[in-house]
């Protein structure tokens, strides 16, 4: 039906996923540096206790020069999917898609669909936050008990690449203590949601994975 379809229209399919045990920073050409291109997606308890925080990180290994160029695509959706009740089956999502200068939100709600395919039910807008600009203070918003960000920020992973490499050469045996941070100084555009877990489904174990999904 219409009224579950953003302006933008159409279903989306998924693009690129990651779960949150896993870190994916070296892809094939054709799937980097771009904003269907997941890094890294994190899901903690927010410093309020009663809260959860998703970050959702896009275009990894970007330089300085480059983060200021760095944009999300309007046709490209950043879907959180929550499973609640163990069943691998997503009960709710959160879902985050760019216009003009604001990031908008909606959910956590149940979807129609689940799977490869999504829709957006605009009925179920969250808030939205205006995205900040590389070099600025981090703009956030807050809506219903619900807090939002969306910009660069310095990628968070830690990685000693160089000494993997050595270990997978033979000529090291495992990582050193305090190692050599492989992304020190490159940037990733993240998305950031906080959200009160009395609306994640009252549960206190949840599987969660994050995806992007482009207009087709």
């Amino acid at each position: 039906m219409k009224n579950k379809k953003m302006v933008l229209g159409l279903s989306l399919i998924v693009a690129s996923g990651l779960i949150l045990v896993a870190a994916d920073h070296i892809d094939a050409p054709a799937v980097t540096g771009n904003a269907a291109d997941i890094t890294d997606f994190y899901a903690f308890q927010g410093s309020d206790a009663n809260n959860m925080v998703f970050a959702v990180n896009t275009q990894r290994l970007l330089s300085p020069n480059a983060t200021g160029a760095a944009t999300f695509n309007e046709n490209v959706m950043v879907e959180i999917n929550i499973d609640n009740n163990n069943d691998n089956v997503e009960d709710l999502v959160i879902q985050a898609i760019k216009r003009d200068k604001k990031m908008y939100f909606f959910g956590p709600y149940k979807p129609s669909t689940t799977g490869k395919t999504s829709m957006i039910d605009t009925k179920a807008a969250s808030g939205d936050v205006d995205i900040t600009a590389y070099g600025s203070s981090a703009i956030t918003s807050t809506f219903s008990g619900m807090k939002f960000f969306a910009g660069p920020r310095d990628d968070p992973f830690f990685f000693d690449l160089g000494q993997f490499q050595a270990i997978l050469g033979g000529t090291e045996t495992g990582f050193k203590n305090p190692g050599t941070d492989t992304f020190a100084g490159s940037n990733v555009l993240s998305i950031v949601v906080e959200v009160p877990k009395r609306m994640l489904g009252g549960t206190s174990t949840l599987n969660v994975k994050a995806e992007t999904k482009k207009k087709q």
